[in-house]
């Protein structure tokens, strides 16, 4: 007895509702026909073949074909991000005018959660930012000064820098023209951030 072998070809099915019942229909046809994968819902309305259908009338009067992407009208744009979207750190300092008014504790507090280690100190002349560094020793607290120095020389805005203990370095930075901080302080501060010291702290005692 002759044998037939046939084909099956099964395209991806649809997503179907968990709720409700689906009856699936399989026709496997001769090579004279096609072959055809039909499925009906639970109410009878018959989706018919799979693949690409005519778009309705109501999806072509809104217009969908010109809002998908990958549309050969789309206007693609590279933006470059303005100051706002980057950080601190890669910010520049800008000159600063005696007649601008300091920024206040509210916007400073704010701006203090972008700079690691530091804090804010309220004096008579205005508030200030303030960082403390403990090194192993004097030699590393003249280097972590010379590595600051560099910083603030390429931004053209200086903190105040003291060598205390022998092993410890305290910077502050305020802009004095205006009598308290402004955004230079904040960039200047977040550039220090960034400065190499993990050659400079105390080695941690590692237990056997």
């Amino acid at each position: 007895m002759a044998t037939t072998n046939l084909s099956f070809y099964f395209p991806s099915l649809p997503k179907l509702s968990p709720r409700g019942n689906h009856r699936f229909e399989l026709s496997v046809l001769t090579r004279t026909r096609m072959r055809a994968v039909r499925t009906r819902a639970a109410a009878g309305d018959l989706l018919g073949d799979f693949g690409a259908r005519d778009p309705f009338p109501a999806e072509i009067e809104s217009g969908f074909a010109e809002k998908v992407v990958g549309n050969v009208d789309t206007e693609h744009k590279i933006l470059i991000p303005n100051i706002s979207a980057l950080s601190l750190a890669q910010q520049q300092c800008t000159p600063v005018s005696p007649l601008q008014a300091p920024i206040d504790k509210d916007d400073a507090q704010k701006l203090l959660k972008k700079v690691l280690g530091w804090r804010l100190l309220e004096e008579e002349n205005g508030l200030k930012l303030q960082c403390l560094w403990k090194l192993r020793d004097f030699k590393c607290g003249v280097e972590l000064i010379n590595r600051i120095y560099k910083v603030a020389e390429a931004s053209g805005h200086f903190p105040d820098l003291h060598l205390v203990d022998t092993n410890q370095v305290r910077a502050e930075l305020w802009t004095s023209s205006i009598g308290g901080l402004s955004m230079n302080d904040f960039i200047v501060a977040a550039k220090m951030d960034e400065i190499k010291t993990s050659d400079l702290v105390p080695r941690k005692r590692v237990w056997a």
